[in-house]
């Protein structure tokens, strides 16, 4: 008598529908994150492997507007409406300062070079004289530009094109109907139109969340599948780091193993894209070692936008030593 066929795990399941080109549902996706975290981050790796190579994106920012946004954002440290520790403001950067700042990260080794200003958006002045600083960076720096500047609309975002930006940041933040619990000055629908406005302008999108706001696991997978929709690829993933001042500031820090699970999901919500650590990642002991071998092919590097970051050499030697190549 013949053996009887092993049953293959859901994981397995799952990682041979994804080879087979099919993407997996919201219901699939929940019960795959119950799964063995040590077989689901395997298995997302092997998912990364295959479809993206051994490639590594890593990017850096730098604050080029700093402090008084209008946004009640309730994890951030810039936020007017709170009273946080972040006393710095500062208007829109000089062209030369944001010059040097490209020049500094391509001598190490950083391809994409990322400008982010706090507030709603940018005035119509503020757009020119950022894109006259892209045009100068682009002439003398070989590094590509990211931008984020909020909620633009289509014209500005042609402009932002034109001078040599070449992908647009604009975070979901959450799911949709956890949104309303992170900001109440701007919607959901708007972050949306932003992002379909940045695509029809012919700029790449870069857009993710935060995990640790009370989310659950469904809201992040949520997110995920509104990216996926959207067809963005580059997806920043958060570590909230509460921030004293903020409506987050007791917000308990997630562990290690939970971060690590939630970015194994998301490799097998968007299996070719960059699944990319951002935020919060210093708060993780090992500095995202576990999630780059779980899922994980990408990064910000450098000093986030009011908390320390990681340096642009320690995570080229991580990388390096996992065996990626950091290419655009």
């Amino acid at each position: 008598m013949a053996a009887g066929r092993i049953k293959m795990s859901l994981t397995e399941e799952l990682k041979q529908k994804i080879y087979a080109g099919a993407d997996i549902t919201r219901d699939e996706a929940a019960a795959l994150a119950g799964e063995p975290l040590d077989v689901l981050a395997a298995a997302a790796n092997e998912i990364r492997e295959k479809m993206c190579g051994n490639r590594f994106d890593m990017c850096t920012i730098i604050n080029g507007k700093c402090g008084k946004c209008s946004e009640d954002c309730k994890y951030c440290a810039q936020s007017a409406h709170y009273q946080t520790d972040c006393k710095e403001t500062y208007p829109l950067l000089p062209t030369e300062k944001l010059l040097a700042g490209a020049r500094h990260n391509k001598e190490q080794g950083v391809l994409r070079y990322s400008v982010v200003t706090s507030g709603r958006s940018l005035s119509g002045q503020e757009v020119a004289q950022v894109c006259e600083s892209i045009r100068e960076i682009r002439r003398n720096v070989d590094i590509q530009i990211c931008v984020s500047f909020g909620l633009l609309d289509e014209e500005q975002f042609r402009k932002i094109k034109e001078a040599g930006a070449s992908r647009v940041h604009c975070n979901l933040e959450a799911s949709r109907d956890f949104f309303p619990k992170v900001c109440t000055t701007h919607s959901y629908d708007e972050k949306i139109a932003a992002i379909k406005a940045a695509q029809r302008a012919g700029l790449d999108v870069c857009s993710g969340g935060i995990m640790g706001l009370g989310e659950t696991m469904e809201d992040r997978i949520d997110m995920a599948i509104a990216l996926r929709e959207l067809g963005v690829k580059s997806v920043p993933v958060n570590l909230l780091n509460p921030i004293k001042g903020t409506p987050y500031e007791n917000n308990k820090i997630l562990t290690n193993e939970e971060f690590c699970r939630i970015i194994a999901v998301f490799r097998f919500l968007i299996p070719d894209g960059t699944v990319r650590l951002a935020g919060g990642r210093g708060l993780l002991g090992d500095k995202g070692e576990k999630c780059f071998l779980g899922g994980a092919n990408a990064a910000i590097s450098g000093d986030m936008l009011t908390t320390a970051g990681i340096t642009a050499a320690t995570d080229m030697e991580l990388v390096n030593r996992l065996g990626y190549h950091v290419e655009l």
